[in-house]
C-alpha cells in the first residue's frame, strides 16, 4: 500500500490549526498499522528469499586473511564470515559457530584454486582500541603446493554414420586444443572451462545435439596431482535442411530463403547459420531474426532450420543526425519502401547534408536469385567541395551484384556529369562507363578485425561524351593487412594480440592528355580514412596557378601499430596506436609527391565496432588534426 500526502500553503487561525494538526497525526498514525514492517520467517522462506541479513553502521567484528596474494584476494572476497560482519548485536555463541564453519569454507574455496593440503589457522582478538571494530578474526594461511594436472584423457563415444572420418577428424582437435595439459595448474574454473570448451567446439560444427556422458577429476593430496577424464556423447552428424520461416506475413518466404543463402545439404555449422542470419537481418526486410537448427525428431541428413522473423514495415522514414572531424555536423533524412508497386524491389532514398556535401540519392535493389546474383538501379545528385572547386554532379548507373560470405562482386553501365564552378574551374565533362568491382574479405571479424586481409579492385572502361568522345580506363586497387606483432599478457594472465595494420591504394585513370574527363572520376584525398593530419580531400592536383583539383593518379599507403592497453594489472577494452599516412595525387606519376602524417591515437572497442580518437601532425601543412572515427570499413 502505497500513501502520498499533497501539502498546500493555509492560513488557518491558531484553533483551527491545532485541531488541524491533530487530525493529520491521527490519520497518519492509522496509516502507517497498515504499512508492511516485516515478514515472519516462514513468509520469507515460502518467498524463496532465505535468511536476512540486517545490517548495521558499525560493524561486529572485522576479518584479516593473512595469506599469499595468489589466494588472498578470493578468499578476502568468498569468505562467508565476510556476509556477518556488519550483523548488530551478534552473540558470542553465534560467532564461535561461525569461527568453526570458516575452516571448512576457507579449504573450500582454495580446493576449487587447486590447494587441497592447506594449512589453516582461525583466532578471535580482541581489538577495544580499533577503530574498525572491537574484534578481528584472523585466518591465516598456507596454501601448500598447488593441485597439477598429471593426465586427461579425452574419450568419446564411437563415431558411426556416413560421416564418421569427418567426426574422428573433429575430435582429434578437440584433444589438440584441450585447454588442460599435463603439467598446468589444476582449478575448478579451469576444469569447468575446459570441458565447456570441447563441448562447443563439437557443437560448433557438425555435431550440435553433442553432450558431455561422464567426467571425473581424481585428486590425489599426497602427490598433488590431478588425473582428468572426460566422454563426450557426440551424437549424429547434422546436415541443413529446409529453411522454414515463422512469423512471416507481407514478405515472401522464399524471398528469405534466397536472402540467408544457407547451404542446403551442407555439414551443420554454427558459423554458416549465424552468417545466413546477419544477412536476414541486415537485408531491411526483417526488424529481428532468430535461427535455429530443429533437432527434434527430424532426419540429422536434413535437419529443418527455423527462422523466426519479425518483419519490418513496409515503408519506414528515418532522421539521423551525425559529426565527423572530415566533414562536420550532419543531418540525413531516408525513406525505405520495401516492396515498390509493380516491380516489389526494395528502394532506399536519402538526402543528407554537411559541411562539404550536399547529397540526394535513391538505389532500388531486386531480391536475389538461386545463384545469389540480384539487379539494381540508382541515381545520385551531389554538390561536393572537390579541392578549391565546387562540382555540381549526377550520376545513374543500373547492373548486378552478389554477396558470399567473403566475397562481394558486382558490374553495371554508369553514366556521370560533373559541372565545376569557380574561379578558372576545370572543363565540365559527361561520360558513360562499364564497370566491374570485385571485394574479398577475409578478416577474422567483420566490424572490429585483429588479423586477416581484404583486397580489392575496380576497373572501369568508358568514353567521355561531350566535348570530345575520348576512350578511357579508370582503375583502382585497394588492400590492408594485420600482422602479428607480440603478445600483450595482463596479471591474470589474459593477453591480446598486438599487430601492426598495413593499408595500401593506388588508382589511374588512363585517356588521351586532353580528354576531358568527369572530375567525379578523378581521384582526391586525405582526411580521417585516408591520409591523417590533412584536411578532407585536400591533397590533389595542381593547376598552373596552384588550385586543387582531383587528379589522374592516385597512391596511398599507412602504417599503424595497435597495441592493446593494460591498466592497473588488467587488460582493458582500450589500444594506443602510433602510425605513418602517405598520399599523393597527380596528373602525371612523375609528379607524385607524398603528403606525410605522422601521429598517435586510441581505440576503444565498443560493441559496434571500434572508436578511433587520433591527433596527427600533417608534414607538409605544418597542422595539427583530431580524427575521430567509428567502425571499419573495407
Amino acid at each position: 500500500m502505497h500513501f502520498r500526502i499533497h501539502c498546500r500553503s493555509v492560513t488557518l487561525p491558531a484553533p483551527a490549526l491545532g485541531s488541524a494538526l491533530l487530525l493529520c497525526g491521527t490519520l497518519l498514525l492509522q496509516g502507517c498499522s497498515l504499512l508492511p514492517l516485516g515478514r515472519d520467517s516462514s513468509a520469507a522462506d515460502a518467498a524463496g528469499t532465505g535468511p536476512v541479513i540486517v545490517e548495521s553502521g558499525a560493524p561486529s567484528f572485522a576479518v584479516d586473511v593473512r595469506a599469499p596474494a595468489a589466494v588472498r584476494e578470493t578468499l578476502e572476497r568468498h569468505l562467508e564470515l565476510q556476509r556477518f560482519r556488519l550483523m548488530p548485536d551478534l552473540q558470542a555463541n553465534e560467532l564461535q559457530r561461525l569461527l568453526g564453519a570458516a575452516d571448512a569454507n576457507a579449504r573450500e574455496l582454495l580446493g576449487t584454486m587447486g590447494y587441497f593440503a592447506p594449512t589453516i589457522t582461525v583466532e578471535l582478538t580482541d581489538t577495544p582500541g580499533s577503530r574498525q571494530a572491537p574484534r578481528t578474526v584472523v585466518v591465516t594461511v598456507e596454501p601448500g603446493p598447488q593441485t597439477r594436472i598429471a593426465t586427461a584423457d579425452i574419450g568419446f563415444t564411437e563415431a558411426a554414420g556416413d560421416d564418421a572420418r569427418g567426426t574422428r577428424r573433429q575430435q582429434q582437435r578437440v584433444q589438440r586444443d584441450w585447454s588442460l595439459s599435463p603439467g598446468q595448474p589444476f582449478t575448478q574454473s579451469a576444469w569447468d572451462a575446459a570441458k565447456t570448451g570441447g563441448l562447443r567446439q563439437l557443437q560448433a560444427r557438425r555435431h550440435p545435439a553433442a553432450r558431455i556422458a561422464n567426467s571425473r577429476a581424481e585428486i590425489d593430496a599426497d602427490t598433488h596431482e590431478a588425473k582428468l577424464g572426460v566422454t563426450y556423447d557426440t551424437g549424429p552428424a547434422y546436415r541443413f535442411g529446409p529453411l522454414r520461416v515463422q512469423g512471416h506475413e507481407r514478405y515472401d518466404p522464399d524471398g528469405a530463403r534466397r536472402l540467408a543463402r544457407l547451404p542446403t545439404g551442407a555439414t551443420y555449422d554454427e558459423a554458416e547459420m549465424l552468417d545466413a542470419q546477419l544477412r536476414l537481418a541486415s537485408s531491411g526486410y526483417y526488424d529481428a531474426v532468430f535461427l535455429t537448427l530443429d533437432t527434434e525428431g527430424t532426419d540429422p541428413a536434413a535437419a529443418p532450420v527455423v527462422a523466426q522473423v519479425r518483419e519490418a514495415p513496409l515503408q519506414k522514414l528515418v532522421f539521423g543526425p551525425g559529426f565527423s572531424t572530415d566533414s562536420g555536423a550532419r543531418l540525413s533524412l531516408e525513406h525505405i519502401h520495401n516492396r515498390l508497386p509493380g516491380i516489389g524491389w526494395r528502394a532506399v532514398s536519402k538526402l543528407s547534408l554537411d559541411r562539404e556535401t550536399q547529397r540526394i540519392e535513391t538505389e532500388a535493389t531486386a531480391l536475389p536469385d538461386e545463384d545469389g546474383w540480384r539487379w539494381f538501379a540508382g541515381a545520385q545528385l551531389q554538390r561536393e567541395n572537390t579541392g578549391d572547386y565546387d562540382v555540381n554532379s549526377g550520376r545513374v548507373r543500373s547492373g548486378r551484384s552478389q554477396s558470399t560470405r567473403n566475397i562481394d562482386r558486382n558490374y553495371f553501365v554508369q553514366y556521370d556529369y560533373a559541372l565545376s564552378q569557380g574561379l578558372n574551374a576545370p572543363p565540365s565533362g559527361s561520360a558513360v562507363s562499364i564497370n566491374y568491382g570485385w571485394t574479398g574479405r577475409y578478416f577474422n571479424n567483420q566490424t572490429a578485425p585483429t588479423s586477416g586481409h581484404g583486397l580489392a579492385a575496380e576497373l572501369g572502361v568508358g568514353t567521355t561524351l561531350r566535348p570530345e568522345r575520348d576512350p578511357f580506363v579508370r582503375a583502382l586497387l585497394r588492400w590492408q593487412t594485420f600482422i602479428p606483432a607480440g603478445r600483450v599478457v595482463d596479471d591474470a594472465g589474459i593477453g591480446r594480440n598486438a599487430r601492426i595494420s598495413l593499408r595500401a591504394e593506388g588508382g589511374a585513370v588512363l585517356a588521351r592528355e586532353g580528354a576531358e574527363i568527369p572530375v567525379t572520376q578523378l581521384f582526391i584525398t586525405g582526411g580521417d580514412t585516408t591520409v591523417r593530419g590533412y584536411g578532407y580531400r585536400s591533397i590533389g592536383a595542381r593547376t598552373d596557378n596552384d588550385q586543387l583539383y582531383g587528379g589522374r593518379y592516385l597512391a596511398v599507403a599507412s602504417a599503424e601499430w595497435q597495441r592493446p592497453i593494460v591498466y592497473r594489472g588488467a587488460m582493458t577494452d582500450w589500444e594506443s596506436t602510433v602510425f605513418i599516412d602517405a598520399g599523393a595525387v597527380a596528373d602525371r606519376v612523375g609528379d607524385l609527391s607524398p603528403r606525410v602524417g605522422v601521429g598517435a591515437g586510441v581505440r576503444w572497442r565498443s560493441p559496434v565496432g571500434p572508436l578511433q580518437a587520433d591527433l596527427a601532425y600533417g608534414v607538409k601543412s605544418k597542422d595539427v588534426r583530431l580524427h575521430l572515427r567509428l567502425g571499419f570499413s573495407f
